[in-house]
């Protein structure tokens, strides 16, 4: 794309998700204002009817979110927000999703908790609960932009997703960052891949609403186009009805973890920068990845071989990238927690790496200068 034929505005990061949600196809959200993620509500509000799509605020988060799955399974393309307890109000019917297999959209602009928290400040406490939060063994993307303008491609990048494998995705924000304004490139839209659900290519007589063909992906009819099919909770057969049959119970499990984990290379995106020559790979995400590039800076001009890797798909996590440029090299892992993402990092390197970690939780973000020291201290 010429630099001519680009269009540059000045967006707030929660105003950028809003904006690529529209454009993603999104026409209906549901939610809650709880801050910091009160704004993409705000702002939904004000530019779905300019679209023909609909808003509206529910009573609480459980609400919000059971009315984004009803929205997806009439046949919009659906979003709700909230932050850290809102988030975990969610989680529920964020298993009702999964098992349902219904595209959605959940944002989590992130605070430090638990509980309430610290409502104005950031952390990076819920890397664990966007993998876990729900009960029993389920599919999940998890997505984590650093900057405002990858906000607005990442945020397009969750519905194709979603769309994609019939998956609730999560988008993971920084307070930081949903909050801050920078300058984001506009795209032609025309040029955009924009990903829309399968859908049945037979007659309703014949459709076989979950069962997986090639691509382990049922197409998907909406709710009034003439398709009958059951939605449950209940572990199903491929008719959607429930079942205790073993090979049932099985089959489908399975099928759902596979449609993930056999397409990983199509999920995975991540940022490796200077690793080729490192002898310290910093891993951080979000904010804490800016910090990090700028503390490289400054320690590559001291003479120190310093890379990072950071994971922009959290779940799945990136295994193999990391374990290529990791192997063998001392780790730093850099986020606003007590060490969440560290415990997967420590799982799949072992013994192979030093690992160190760097944790601030007390509101603040962690500077370039607190992990140049933690670099200095290590090398």
């Amino acid at each position: 794309m010429k630099e001519q034929d680009n269009t540059y505005k000045l967006l707030q990061g929660n105003e950028a998700c809003v904006e690529a949600a529209i454009i993603a196809g999104m026409r209906f959200f549901a939610g809650y204002p709880i801050t910091p993620s009160t704004e993409i509500a705000e702002f939904s509000a004000e530019k779905l009817p300019m679209v023909g799509g609909k808003f509206i605020q529910m009573e609480d988060e459980i609400a919000s979110m059971a009315a984004v799955i009803g929205a997806s399974l009439a046949g919009l393309k659906a979003m709700t927000a909230t932050s850290g307890p809102g988030f975990s109000l969610k989680q529920e019917n964020i298993g009702y999703a999964s098992l349902t297999e219904t595209p959605c959209v959940i944002v989590n602009v992130q605070r430090g908790g638990p509980s309430t928290g610290l409502p104005t400040l950031p952390a990076q406490g819920d890397m664990m609960q966007a993998r876990w939060g729900t009960h029993g063994d389920h599919p999940i993307i998890a997505l984590y932009p650093s900057s405002v303008e990858e906000i607005f491609y990442t945020t397009i990048r969750a519905f194709n997703l979603s769309e994609k494998y019939r998956v609730p995705v999560i988008l993971l924000l920084d307070e930081v960052i949903a909050h801050m304004r920078e300058r984001v490139m506009l795209p032609d839209v025309t040029k955009l891949e924009i990903v829309n659900r399968k859908k049945p290519e037979v007659t309703p007589d014949k459709y076989v609403p979950y069962r997986g063909e090639e691509d382990l992906v049922p197409p998907m009819a909406s709710f009034g186009e003439g398709y009958k099919f059951h939605v449950t909770g209940l572990i199903h057969d491929e008719y959607g009805f429930p079942t205790n049959n073993p090979e049932e119970i099985e089959r489908l499990l399975k099928r759902l973890m596979n449609k993930i984990y056999k397409n990983i290379e199509d999920i995975i995106s991540y940022e490796s920068y200077l690793c080729d020559d490192a002898e310290i790979i910093i891993v951080a995400y979000g904010c804490t990845g800016r910090s990090a590039k700028k503390a490289i800076s400054i320690a590559r001009e001291k003479g120190l071989k310093v890379g990072m890797f950071r994971p922009i798909t959290i779940w799945p996590f990136p295994e193999a990238p990391l374990k290529k440029v990791a192997l063998g090299k001392t780790i730093i892992v850099a986020e606003m927690n007590m060490g969440q993402m560290v415990l997967e990092i420590e799982r799949l390197l072992g013994c192979t790496a030093n690992i160190h970690r760097l944790n601030k939780v007390n509101g603040e973000l962690i500077t370039p200068d607190e992990i140049l020291t933690k670099i200095e201290e290590v090398y």
